[in-house]
C-alpha cells in the first residue's frame, strides 16, 4: 500500500525546476495532476503572451486598428481574459474600454456615439470589457432601454460594424459562454471573497433569476449581428484558464505577423473550446 510522504522544507528549497518538482511529488506518492495543469497553463500563458507582444509590434508597425470585444453573461471571465491579454503589452498602443452607464447627456446622443470615440487609432489594440452590445442583451433584459431603441439597435449595428470593416478596423467579437451552474458557483465565491465582493452588483444578482430571458436576447443578438465581416466567436469558459489560452490563440490566428512561424506553442485555437457561431435550430449556447 502506497502512503503519502510530506515534502520537507529542505527538499522544496533544493528544487531547481518544474521537472524536479514533479519528480519529487511522484516519489512521495503525492497526486500532482493539479500541479501539472497549473505548470502547463503558466508555460502556455507565457508563450502566448510572447506572441501577443510580437503581434502588437506588427500591428503598431503596420498601423492596423484592432477592436477586441468581450461579451458574455456576468462572471463569465471577461475581466480575467482581458487582464491576461494586456499584462505584457505596451500601454502606449493598447487600451481598455469599460464604460460606465451613460450620462444624461450621452442618453440624448446617437447610441453609438460614445463608442465611436473609443475606437482604435492606427497601430492600436483596444479591448472592450462589454461594448455597444449592452443594448443587445443587458439593457433589454433589465429594462434599461425601450423596445424601439432595442429594435433600432439591431437594425443599425450590422451597418455600424460594416462601416468600421470597410474603413479597415479589424473587429474580433468574443462571447464567453458559461453554464448556469458555474455562474452560481462564481457568484457565491464573489460574495465570500472580500477582494471580489465589489464585483457582485444588483445586475449580477438578477443573472440567475433572469437566465432564460438572457438566453432569449442573446440568441436574438447572434441571429441579427453575426456577419461574415464581423462574426461571433464562442469561447467555453467553465474552465477559465483554458478559455484564456484559447481566446489568445484565436486572436493570434487572425494575423500573419512577423515571427509567427517561430512561435514556441500552437497559435490556432482548439475548435472544441473556441468556435465560430453558426445558425442552428438545435445549438444551445449559454
Amino acid at each position: 500500500m502506497n502512503t503519502k510522504k510530506a515534502v520537507s522544507i529542505e527538499e522544496f528549497e533544493n528544487i531547481k525546476d518544474n521537472e524536479e518538482l514533479l519528480s519529487l511529488l511522484k516519489t512521495k506518492n503525492i497526486s500532482y495532476n493539479k500541479v501539472v495543469d497549473t505548470l502547463f497553463y503558466n508555460k502556455e500563458l507565457r508563450l502566448l503572451q510572447i506572441e501577443l507582444v510580437k503581434l502588437q509590434n506588427y500591428i503598431s508597425k503596420k498601423k492596423i486598428r484592432v477592436a477586441i470585444v468581450f461579451e458574455g453573461r456576468d462572471a463569465a471571465g471577461k475581466g480575467g481574459n482581458i487582464r491576461r491579454f494586456m499584462e505584457h503589452l505596451n500601454p502606449r498602443s493598447s487600451r481598455l474600454v469599460a464604460l460606465n452607464k451613460p450620462t444624461d447627456l450621452e442618453k440624448g446622443q446617437w447610441y453609438f456615439q460614445r463608442y465611436v470615440k473609443e475606437l482604435p487609432n492606427p497601430g492600436e489594440i483596444v479591448f472592450f470589457d462589454r461594448s455597444w452590445y449592452n443594448r443587445a442583451v443587458v439593457e433589454p433584459v433589465m429594462g434599461f432601454c425601450s423596445a424601439i431603441q432595442y429594435k433600432q439597435f439591431l437594425v443599425q449595428v450590422p451597418e455600424f460594424e460594416h462601416m468600421m470593416y470597410e474603413d479597415g478596423v479589424v473587429i474580433i467579437k468574443f462571447w464567453l459562454s458559461i453554464t448556469k451552474e458555474e455562474q452560481q458557483v462564481r457568484f457565491e465565491a464573489r460574495k465570500e471573497n472580500p477582494l471580489k465582493r465589489w464585483k457582485f452588483s444588483p445586475v449580477d444578482k438578477q443573472g440567475q433569476i433572469l437566465w432564460d430571458k438572457y438566453t432569449h436576447y442573446k440568441s436574438e443578438m447572434f441571429s441579427k449581428t453575426h456577419t461574415s465581416y464581423s462574426p461571433w466567436m464562442i469561447i467555453k469558459t467553465n474552465d477559465k484558464k483554458v478559455a484564456r489560452l484559447e481566446a489568445m490563440r484565436h486572436v493570434l490566428s487572425q494575423f500573419d505577423y512577423e515571427g509567427k512561424l517561430d512561435a514556441g506553442t500552437v497559435v490556432n485555437p482548439d475548435p472544441n473550446i473556441a468556435m465560430r457561431y453558426y445558425r442552428s435550430n438545435t445549438l444551445q449556447i449559454d
